[in-house]
Parts: structure tokens; C-alpha cells; sequence
């Protein structure tokens, strides 16, 4: 088998996968798969570049299963999922038919336990002989995701092979970010080619960075009114090019760096600024926006929206800057405001 080794599932339906029936049939497809850019459901039309291939052996599959632990929010713990539809088209038949998957949700403490992996066993429809063989492989996945301190981890697919052995064919694992400092050996696997350029550069000043696909850039403090503020602008009839929360203690080089990569997003035809200060003072925030106007010469409009903490000495910061700012006194205000700016643009 060679496949592809790129962050986004769907790819052997996009050409990522594929068999070889010799040694000299697999370094073909390795040369045509190495440098292709592959496109899945995953990587949107603009796919992603294949730099590294998985060269492994072909198995005598008899079923495709699946086996996956995530953290359930609304449940505020753990739960191990398994189901009988492994395979490419796992997704497609969750998203069909949620009674495919199987639960059973882990108690803090206590871990998986052998009986609640013997029941998912025996509802895998396993062979007699395969049942201790797949609690050890339910048990060892689950202590890797406790110890790793993961949010997801999934075997898919896990398959049977007509010899009566289990495999775990292929694997997929999120870690928790802010767990990554007990962790310095996951760091060091870190594969930034694999990452939105703009999210790399935004982690290395601690910036909360996700871009999107719209052309109305924000710059929030605070993960909520981040939200509340997408929220708006699609309400205004726009679309948010990216997620950015500066965070609560942010000082005026990080506000600056945090604007450089926001206008670096090409797509970016008019900025909004909603700052709410607390811990992030108006006059500080201020500043570096400035600052960064003057760096990057800006000539997209900017509207900006702000209250809290020396909420006046910003506004006069802003005023003596000599740029030209939208000023906006509610959320409503402002999101109308930068879309029909955007639009204009």
C-alpha cells in the first residue's frame, strides 16, 4: 500500500491510496504521488501538497471496523466509540445513521473498563478467538489517549483479516495544546508544512488564529465575543475571513503582530476591530493598531469598536494618529459598517 501523509481524511477517494502488486509498481506510484497536490472533502479545492508517503505492507482484509475516543462536551467526559462501518466512508455513515456507532462513555478514574470493551467486542460481531485480542487493543487505546492527553484518538480502520488477526491499519490523533508542555516529545513531531502558514506564525506570538474563508478581517479580545462578532458579520450579510482572539493580556507588540498577520490574509478587504477592555486596555490596544497601520501602510478600511478600560485616551490615541479609522459605537454599527466597507472594496 502507499498513501498519502497529509492532515485531511478522504484520500483514497482523492487518489491518495493505492495498491501496488510489486516493489517496482510501488516506487512508480510513489514518484506520481510525491509532489501532487491531493483534494479531498477535507482540504477544500485548493488541496494540499504531498510531501510524505506511508509504504506498508498490504493485509488479507476481511472486515473494516472502527474504534475512536473523543471527549464528549455535554457529557464532560471521555467516550469510546466503535462501529461496524469502518473504512472511507465512516463519516458519510455517521452522518446517515448515528445509531452506527456505538458508546460507551468512561468514568472519571476509572478508564475503560474490561467489561465495557468486551461489550463493544461481542457488538462488533468479533470471532470468539478475536474478543481478548480486541480488549487489549480497546484498553492499550485508551491508556495512550489518557497519557497523551488527547481530545480525539481513532483507529480507522480497524480490520479483521481472513487469518483471524486484528490490525490497527491506520490511526489519527489530536492533542490537547494546552497540554503539549507535559509533552515535549509530541512537540518535536510538530509538522508545520502541514499547517496554514498565517495559524503557524500567529502560535509563535501565542495568538488564537484560525483562518476562514470570507473577506472581513477581526481582531477580538476574548474567545466569546470573538464568536459573537462572526456571528454578526454574517448577520450583516458578510462572511469573516479568520478567527483571531488577542487574548485578555495582551500588550501592544502582540496587538501589532496579531494585525501584520491578519492583513496578510489576501483575501482581507476590510478589517474590524471589536475590543472590549478589561485586562487589555483601550489605550493599549490603540497603540499598537497604530503602530501597525504605520508598518504595514495600510489601505484597507478599518472599523473599530471600542469600550471598557480607557476606553477615551484610545480614542484619542486613534484620533491623533492622523489615519483614517470608522469609528462605530455598537456591535450592530460595526458589522454593517466594515461589511458595506468590504463590499465597496
Amino acid at each position: 500500500m502507499v498513501k498519502a501523509q497529509i492532515h485531511a481524511g478522504g484520500r483514497g477517494k482523492g487518489g491518495g491510496v493505492k495498491i501496488a502488486k510489486s516493489v517496482e509498481e510501488a516506487g512508480e506510484l510513489a514518484s506520481k504521488m510525491l509532489g501532487m497536490t491531493l483534494v479531498t472533502h477535507q482540504t477544500g479545492p485548493e488541496g494540499r501538497l504531498v510531501r510524505r508517503l506511508l509504504i506498508e505492507e498490504t493485509l488479507p482484509i476481511e472486515r473494516e471496523l472502527y474504534l475512536g475516543i473523543v471527549v464528549d462536551r455535554a457529557e464532560a467526559r471521555p467516550v469510546f466509540m466503535a462501529s461496524v462501518a469502518g473504512g472511507i466512508e465512516i463519516e458519510q455513515v455517521v452522518a446517515e445513521n448515528p445509531n452506527a456507532i456505538l458508546k460507551e462513555y468512561i468514568a472519571p478514574g476509572m478508564g475503560l473498563e474490561a467489561f465495557q470493551a468486551r461489550k463493544l467486542a461481542f457488538q462488533l460481531g468479533l470471532k470468539q478467538q478475536q474478543i481478548n485480542q480486541a480488549v487489549q487493543f480497546m484498553g492499550g487505546l485508551y491508556k495512550a489517549f489518557a497519557e497523551t492527553d488527547s481530545s480525539l484518538m481513532e483507529i480507522n480502520p480497524f480490520i479483521t483479516c481472513s487469518d483471524g488477526r486484528l490490525f490497527a491499519l491506520d490511526a489519527k490523533m489530536n492533542f490537547d495544546d494546552n497540554a503539549l508542555f507535559r509533552h515535549p516529545e509530541l512537540k518535536e513531531l510538530r509538522d508545520i508544512t502541514e499547517e496554514d502558514p498565517l495559524e503557524v506564525e500567529a502560535s509563535k506570538y501565542s495568538l488564537n488564529y484560525i483562518k476562514l474563508d470570507g473577506n472581513v478581517g477581526c481582531m477580538v479580545n476574548g474567545a466569546g465575543l470573538a464568536m459573537a462578532t462572526m456571528d454578526i458579520i454574517k448577520y450583516a450579510g458578510g462572511m469573516p475571513a479568520n478567527f483571531l482572539d488577542v487574548g485578555g493580556g495582551a500588550n501592544a507588540e502582540q496587538v501589532t503582530h496579531a494585525f501584520e498577520i491578519l492583513l496578510s490574509d489576501k483575501s482581507v478587504k476590510a478589517v474590524l476591530i471589536n475590543i472590549f477592555g478589561g485586562i487589555l486596555r483601550v489605550d493599549t490596544l490603540a497603540r499598537g493598531v497604530v503602530e501597525a497601520a504605520n508598518k504595514t501602510h495600510i489601505q484597507l478600511p478599518v472599523v473599530l469598536r471600542l469600550e471598557g478600560t480607557n476606553v477615551e485616551q484610545g480614542r484619542e490615541i486613534l484620533q491623533q494618529s492622523g489615519l483614517n479609522f470608522i469609528v462605530a459605537e455598537t456591535m450592530k454599527d460595526a458589522a454593517e459598517k466594515v461589511v458595506a466597507a468590504a463590499s465597496a472594496a
